[in-house]
């Protein structure tokens, strides 16, 4: 019998949406800069059931439920300058050994440490952070998991451009954030241009790259999944030039909001690029409200590492599929969400379809 999970979550900006879009936006952590007292208490819940249908090489249906709980504090030194740390444990209906096999970025039942970081604001518009945390970098799950906390070091700087615009840089060095012993690295920027922000109508530019390196482990580790490997190692570098482009405006006092993502990895030759566009009308972050969404993705083999991109999805790169979506608002705390994800591997005439029931809170 599926097992219908909960789970607890908290960070240590602007907690970050559920919904696939997630992104962790640095002018968001720069304008939230220092906390009204010394001592700031963040949560998240989230209750998940899982059901994938149509899996390869006729294995039979999944239906699971999972569970994790991270909590934490962040703690003003001064007023330029804070500390904060997180824990988190997990729990599901599945093993700990099934999670290779079915494309989990996270552990089903562990406890451990979440976020431990310190972070510097020299100015309204700049951050300088070291330790563990989420990615200061504002990407889809086409290229990243929102769920993974890399360890190394951040620096923001944001820009204004007239009255309503603004451009904002942001750049770090990782270590690894997947599970076996992970020693990959990453070395990632960003550049952003927002138009008009924090109007109806608004429009945001943004170019990343990403550069991946000392990846052996995670392909001895069983992580390379879809990626082509050859002799337990990957057969390419992973080194991703990411273009978004966004758009949001009003439908009848509705929210709109338009994404278009596009990667290529510039270390491969073949079999290199990725796409990404959504579409969200409404919002359930609010009492009452209603969203509506879909999203449709192709990824090449190796245009991305699979390693690091939502495991919402069961495909991690050489498939493509869509992911239509609804959402409704308890009240300013609680949402539902109901998923239904439809794709296909390169190589299959059969489609996988994964429905995921999300019950959230964020406090």
């Amino acid at each position: 019998m599926a097992v219908l999970t909960a789970v607890a979550s908290v960070s240590f900006a602007r907690a970050a949406s559920d919904d696939p879009l997630a992104a962790n936006d640095p002018i968001d952590a720069i304008d939230s800069a220092a906390p009204l007292s010394r001592w700031t208490w963040f949560g998240d819940l989230l209750a998940r059931y899982d059901h994938v249908s149509g899996l390869p090489a006729n294995r039979e249906d999944l239906s699971r439920g999972r569970a994790r709980a991270r909590f934490g504090v962040d703690y003003a030194l001064m007023p330029e300058l804070e500390a904060g740390a997180a824990i988190k444990a997990a729990a599901g209906s599945d093993e700990n050994r099934d999670n290779r096999r079915n494309n989990d970025n996270e552990r089903s039942r562990a406890i451990g440490l979440d976020q431990l970081f310190v972070r510097w604001h020299p100015s309204e518009t700049a951050e300088v952070a070291l330790g563990k945390r989420p990615l200061p970098l504002e990407l889809t799950p086409l290229v990243w998991d929102t769920d993974l906390r890399p360890t190394g070091v951040s620096g923001v700087q944001a820009f204004a451009l007239g009255d309503y615009d603004r451009l904002s840089v942001v750049g770090g060095y990782f270590e690894g954030s997947q599970r076996y012993g992970d020693r990959s690295k990453l070395a990632a920027a960003q550049i952003g241009w927002r138009i008009h922000e924090g109007a109806p109508r608004r429009a945001t530019f943004l170019l990343g790259f990403l550069h991946f390196s000392d990846l052996d482990r995670l392909a001895l580790q069983g992580l390379a999944r879809t990626n082509s490997v050859l002799r337990g190692r990957f057969l390419n570098n992973y080194h991703l030039v990411d273009l978004q482009a966004v758009g949001t405006t009003e439908i009848g006092g509705w929210p709109l909001e338009l994404r278009v993502d596009a990667v290529r990895n510039v270390a491969a030759d073949v079999a290199r690029d990725g796409l990404r566009g959504s579409a969200i009308l409404g919002t359930a972050r609010r009492a009452g409200g209603i969203e509506l969404g879909l999203s449709a993705q192709r990824i090449q083999r190796d245009a991305v590492l699979a390693a690091m991109n939502s495991d919402d999805w069961w495909f991690h790169s050489a498939a493509r599929g869509v992911m239509p979506w609804v959402a409704y608002g308890v009240d300013a705390n609680w949402w539902l969400r109901l998923a239904f994800f439809h794709e296909r591997r390169d190589g299959l005439d059969e489609h996988t379809d994964r429905v995921l029931l999300d019950l959230n809170a964020s406090f």
